[in-house]
C-alpha cells in the first residue's frame, strides 16, 4: 500500500496547493491512501467545516489535527458525524470526534490513530500519549496490521520518544506541528517509519504559511494582529510511505512538490477559497 502523508495545510496558499497538484500527484505515483493534517487550513489557525469538506472532494482521505481541533466553533458539532476528520485521541472520551478509525483501501484496512503530546502546549492538557497509544492498539491490531500515527508535538525529544515506543507496533509515526519538514526520515529495526516533521503545504516565504509582516509585527509589539495568509513560492510537503502486508513500511520518501500554477490565475471566488469560516479567538 502507497500512504501519501500531506504536511500541514496552511491557509488558502495551502488549500490551492492541494487543488493544484493533488490529482496529478495522486495518478504519478500511484497512491492508494491520503492523510493530511489539516490544523491550519482555515486563516492558519483550525480547521473550519467547509474548508473539511472541500479538501476531503478533492482526494484527501483523512484530516488531522492537534491542539487547535476545536477552533472554529462550526467543526465541533460536525466532527461528530465526519468520519473522516480525526482529533487527537487523548482528549477526554466524552468530547465531540474521535481519534481514531480504521478505513478501507481497496481490500485491505488502515487504522490511522492522531495524538496530542505533552510539551509546549499551554491551553490544553490530555491523556498521556505513550500509555495512551497501547491502549488503542489493542482494539485496532484485532482489523489491521497496518497503523499511521500522526504525532502533534513540539519537541523533538518527545517525537522521538514516540517513536521508539511505537517501533514495530505501528507501520509509521509521523510528525506534525512545527510547518518545517525535517529531513530524518527513516525506517526503525522494527519496519516502523519515522519523521519529525511533515512540513506544511503552501507558502514558503512566510512565517508559518502565514503573511511575514504582520507575524514580525506581533513579534515587535506584543499586540494581537489578525494572522494573513501569505502567497510567495508555494509547495506540497509531505511523505510518501509503502507499507507491505504486514504493516511494515518498506519505504520512506521525503516530498516537496513546487505548485507552478499562478495564484493570480484563479478564479476570485474560486473552489480553492470555499467557505469564509467562522472564527474563534486563536
Amino acid at each position: 500500500m502507497r500512504i501519501l502523508f500531506i504536511g500541514e495545510i496552511v491557509g488558502k496558499a495551502g488549500i490551492f496547493c492541494v487543488k493544484s497538484l493533488l490529482p496529478r500527484l495522486r495518478a504519478e505515483r500511484k497512491i492508494d491512501f491520503v492523510i493530511a493534517d489539516a490544523e491550519g487550513t482555515t486563516g492558519g489557525f483550525g480547521l473550519g467545516k467547509n474548508h473539511a469538506i472541500y479538501l476531503h472532494k478533492l482526494g484527501i482521505d483523512v484530516l488531522t489535527g492537534g491542539e487547535r481541533i476545536y477552533y472554529k466553533l462550526d467543526l465541533v458539532p460536525f466532527i461528530q458525524k465526519a468520519s473522516f476528520i480525526l482529533r487527537p485521541a487523548n482528549y477526554p472520551p466524552g468530547n465531540p470526534g474521535r481519534g481514531w478509525r480504521v478505513y478501507p483501501v481497496g481490500d485491505k484496512l488502515i487504522g490511522v490513530v492522531c495524538l496530542l503530546g505533552q510539551a509546549g502546549f499551554t491551553r490544553v492538557h490530555l491523556s498521556n500519549p505513550y500509555t495512551f497509544l497501547p491502549e488503542l492498539l489493542t482494539r485496532i491490531k484485532q482489523e489491521t496490521n497496518i497503523v499511521i500515527l500522526d504525532f502533534h508535538a513540539t519537541t523533538t525529544a518527545e517525537k522521538y520518544a514516540m517513536f521508539y515506543l511505537a517501533d514495530g507496533k505501528v507501520s509509521a509515526v509521523i510528525g506534525t506541528h512545527t510547518r518545517a519538514l525535517t529531513a530524518d526520515e527513516d525506517i526503525l529495526p522494527g519496519g516502523t517509519g519515522i519523521i519529525c516533521d511533515s512540513g506544511r503545504t503552501g507558502s514558503l516565504n512566510s512565517v508559518g504559511g502565514m503573511d511575514p509582516e504582520v507575524e514580525v509585527q506581533k513579534f515587535l509589539t506584543q499586540i494581537p494582529e489578525r494572522s494573513k495568509d501569505a502567497w510567495s513560492d508555494l509547495e506540497l510537503q509531505g511523505v510518501l510511505l509503502d507499507i507491505d502486508d504486514s504493516g511494515r513500511t518498506t519505504a520512506i520518501e521525503r516530498l516537496r512538490v513546487k505548485c507552478t500554477e499562478k495564484p493570480e490565475n484563479r478564479s476570485p471566488n474560486g473552489d480553492e477559497e470555499q467557505g469564509e469560516e467562522e472564527d474563534s479567538a486563536p
